[in-house]
């Protein structure tokens, strides 16, 4: 598995609020791109996961901002998966803009079949240094 990967994002008119600053609930969301590509990059199919019935849901989401991002900014956002056990996969996340940190976030997440029922990590989603 893939345990980092790195994205460019620009910021569009509607996700931003009336003081032209990037809305808090848009990095969320830059968050999940960052995580499906970072997915995609390693190999990964979120859909034909989906498809075989393997969810992954978040379940603790955090992001700390440290400097706002504004309307057209060209950001980069770097995706590290930073844990794997038998039961969540962690990831942090980092978005600059050229080269200066504006947020840190967090993300914990589970795997779950389709009855909410929590499964175990798939093998191939494990880092080999796993706790």
């Amino acid at each position: 598995m893939l345990h980092q990967h790195e994205i460019e994002l620009r910021v569009r008119y509607q996700e931003t609020d009336p003081m032209g600053f990037l809305h808090h609930a848009c990095y969320f969301t830059y968050f999940e791109i960052g995580r499906t590509e970072l997915l995609r990059a390693g190999g990964g199919n979120y859909r034909q996961m989906e498809e075989s019935g393997l969810l992954v849901v978040v379940v603790k989401a955090e992001c700390r901002f440290h400097r706002p991002a504004c309307y057209d900014d060209l950001l980069r956002l770097r995706t590290t998966v930073t844990r794997v056990t038998q039961a969540k996969i962690e990831h942090r996340y980092e978005l600059l803009r050229d080269g200066e940190l504006l947020a840190t976030g967090h993300t914990t997440l589970a795997v779950v079949d389709r009855s909410g029922e929590v499964l175990p990590v798939p093998e191939w989603m494990r880092m080999k240094n796993e706790e």
